[in-house]
């Protein structure tokens, strides 16, 4: 990273251990290349709650000022990249990415791929400014961005409807001011849920019944989306995903925080009866799907992604602690969610018939397999993320 400067702040000023001085600049080294590192300030404590060893190896990198709060100092990592950011910027910015579960910005996922081709840009997405300086000269933007887990829109409802509301709006103007092409990425909850024992399955023409904060706020993206295709002509598709799984997905999810529970010792959760149904897609099989739309699927469409995996939540549970070495009936039994889907079922005939789409990864089981053996051999990308995610679900009783 060029980091132009580091900023941690807040809380109340104690003294620092010798213990949290090691973890700071354990988390400082991991994340940050110190050989481009022009200022390091650390605020709200006072510099002689640092011992001068620690002090003198701060110094070694250039820093022009430390003072220290350890009570917030894994919380409130703030980083300026790449242009001059005010302090309150900064804060703003990566409190939202904090709040996701992530302490940093993880370069590392773009690791490796061509830098005349690929730039990360950190910001907000209803930052209109931002979208004017980044958004012209694209081809297409395909909009992914979303707030996108229920039990948090129930906890918490505003943030889903600025992102996924006000968020699609400024990417919508700027796309129709920039006459760039536009994929829009959305969810099957869109439709409410079917139930448990109907052969049925959603499709482009199942009226939509949105049932949660977040779904209802994805919905009137989707809405936003055809009344600016209608209106205004951009060219823009749009796709309804069902429940995705794989390698990077955050450990608030189901399949990967019943992983994670197990890796850390912990017993996996269940919501209510664990009859629930969901029609699982591997992350690939999604992104394809997307590509093919992109690149094949009419202006002012719609089109539903989906690899026919629909299996109760249980017995997903059940195939993951088989799979871990773990009894069948190891797992703890939790509160239910409030207005919680009963079933959700894809029917993709037409993405497979008209643009000649197919998944990839058909057998659940290998995929569920690959799934476990990337989050066992990646504790490093999830662990950051694990106690926060633990916490939130522990205060709202799952």
């Amino acid at each position: 990273l060029n980091v132009k400067s580091f900023y941690m702040g807040g809380g109340t000023p104690t003294t620092l251990t010798a213990d949290q001085m090691d973890r700071l600049l354990s988390k400082l080294e991991q994340n940050f290349d110190f050989g481009n590192l022009a200022e390091l300030t650390i605020e709200a404590g006072r510099p002689d709650t640092i011992d001068e060893e620690k002090l003198r190896v701060l110094r070694a990198h250039n820093t022009t000022r430390v003072s220290i709060n350890p009570q917030t100092m894994e919380d409130n990592v703030l980083a300026a990249i790449g242009r001059r950011h005010t302090a309150d910027d900064i804060r703003r910015a990566m409190e939202q990415v904090r709040a996701a579960g992530f302490p940093h910005v993880n370069m590392d996922l773009i690791a490796g791929l061509p830098e005349d081709r690929v730039e990360l840009v950190v910001g907000d997405i209803c930052d209109a400014d931002l979208l004017d300086r980044i958004v012209p000269g694209h081809d297409a933007i395909v909009h992914y961005a979303a707030e996108s887990h229920n039990d948090n829109s129930i906890a918490d409802p505003e943030p889903f409807l600025r992102t996924n509301v006000e968020g699609t709006f400024r990417l919508l103007e700027a796309v129709r001011k920039y006459g760039i092409r536009y994929h829009h990425v959305s969810t099957d909850e869109v439709y409410g849920d079917l139930a448990l024992d109907d052969p049925a399955k959603f499709t482009e023409h199942t009226p939509y019944h949105p049932s949660s904060p977040y779904s209802s706020t994805k919905a009137a993206s989707d809405m936003l989306v055809r009344a600016w295709t209608r209106t205004y002509g951009i060219h823009a598709t749009i796709s309804n995903c069902s429940n995705n799984y794989g390698p990077f997905q955050h450990v608030e999810k189901f399949i990967p925080r019943q992983i994670t529970n197990i890796l850390d010792g912990q017993r996996p959760k269940l919501y209510g009866k664990g009859l629930n149904v969901r029609d699982w897609i591997h992350t690939e099989d999604h992104s394809s799907g997307v590509w093919t739309i992109l690149t094949k699927g009419r202006v002012g469409e719609t089109y539903l992604i989906g690899a026919d995996g629909e299996r109760n939540n249980i017995t997903v549970l059940r195939m993951i602690l088989k799979m871990m070495g773990q009894a069948e009936d190891a797992f703890d039994w939790v509160k239910d969610r409030p207005g919680h889907d009963r079933r959700y079922a894809i029917d993709s005939t037409r993405l497979r018939t008209e643009l000649g789409w197919t998944p990839r990864h058909t057998d659940f089981e290998s995929g569920l397999a690959q799934t476990i053996e990337w989050y066992t051999e990646n504790r490093a990308w999830w662990e950051p993320a694990k106690a926060a995610t633990e916490e939130r679900y522990k205060r709202q009783g799952q």
